[in-house]
């Protein structure tokens, strides 16, 4: 008898229609694997979701979900109560990196460069600039570039100065990095490749990431050797230092502006785009694991902290 999967898509965070995109793709890619594959779009109704998850008497949680509430430790936290094992990181690793100044810390400690920068109120962010230009600011706990905002030399407008910032009282500030943009699939303990971003928006934003033609993958990455290996290592041993499991993406920059060029990383995302034209799935057929295998291995690798 085929596992029993029940596939958590949609949700209510800022990225909800990604995730539906990428619950619907893995729904179909396990039919393809053997698996009997059924999704819930989560409400924001625990009880109700807790009832729909005990119906659909799931072998394995297969969690879709991107954003705020699905991929920052909660949905996780729930799941390990129900005793239902699940795909991606457990609840203290998906915490960790959907808070970004508690991730750069950690990764900072383990010697992984990071952007400098700092935590400031709203207020002072929109009242003037907090850190030389150019500089980024962030919500302290999205993903997928969603509220993010380059402050350049010669921009008039401060993002912030409006009222259109749903992100919380406080900000992440960071230096802007420049150079390049690559990003690296890590599954389990290894890395599958790494892909170079590129964008005629200048900046691999929301918009960039989803919108048709948006952005353009250069898959492997057209680094030198040793930087390849580099972003590598430095994907797997930032997975690492958060204690994730399953299918994890880094996102660095690569300063190639002076020599010899130097990587920073960005963020950790637990909780990747899982359609079979996204990142990660990308690398994996590199690699050589079709988008089926990949989706199979992550269920076939799932567990619980119960």
């Amino acid at each position: 008898m085929s596992k029993r999967v029940t596939v958590l898509m949609g949700g209510f965070s800022a990225e909800r229609e990604v995730s539906l995109r990428s619950g619907a793709a893995v729904v179909a890619a396990l039919g393809q694997a053997g698996y009997a594959a059924s999704a819930i779009d989560v409400e924001r109704d625990v009880a109700r979701l807790v009832g729909a998850i005990s119906a659909s008497r799931p072998d394995i949680v297969f969690n879709a979900l991107h954003g705020r509430f699905g991929e920052d430790g909660r949905v996780q936290g729930m799941l390990d109560i129900m005793g239902i094992p699940y795909t991606h990181s457990g609840m203290l690793a998906s915490a960790l990196a959907m808070d970004k100044p508690a991730a750069k810390r950690l990764f900072a400690d383990a010697g992984i460069p990071v952007p400098e920068g700092r935590v400031v109120g709203r207020a002072e962010a929109a009242a003037g600039d907090v850190l030389p230009r150019p500089y980024v600011l962030k919500p302290l706990n999205e993903g997928s570039s969603v509220g993010v905002h380059i402050v350049r030399a010669g921009d008039n407008a401060n993002p912030l100065a409006g009222d259109d910032w749903p992100y919380g009282d406080q900000v992440l500030a960071e230096r802007f990095i420049p150079g390049r943009e690559i990003t690296v699939a890590v599954m389990g303990d290894r890395a599958l490749g790494a892909t170079e971003i590129t964008s005629n928006r200048g900046f691999y934003d929301y918009t960039a990431k989803y919108a048709p033609g948006g952005s353009r993958h250069l898959v492997p990455a057209p680094l030198a050797k040793h930087d390849y290996a580099e972003a590598l290592r430095l994907a797997v041993l930032a997975h690492q230092t958060l204690g994730c499991r399953g299918v994890t993406r880094a996102d660095l920059r690569f300063d190639d502006t002076k020599v010899p060029g130097r990587f920073y990383l960005l963020e950790v995302n637990t909780q990747p785009g899982m359609t079979d034209v996204s990142l990660v799935p990308e690398l994996a057929v590199h690699a050589g694991i079709g988008f089926p295998q990949l989706c199979a291995w992550m269920v076939e690798n799932a567990r619980c902290d119960a």
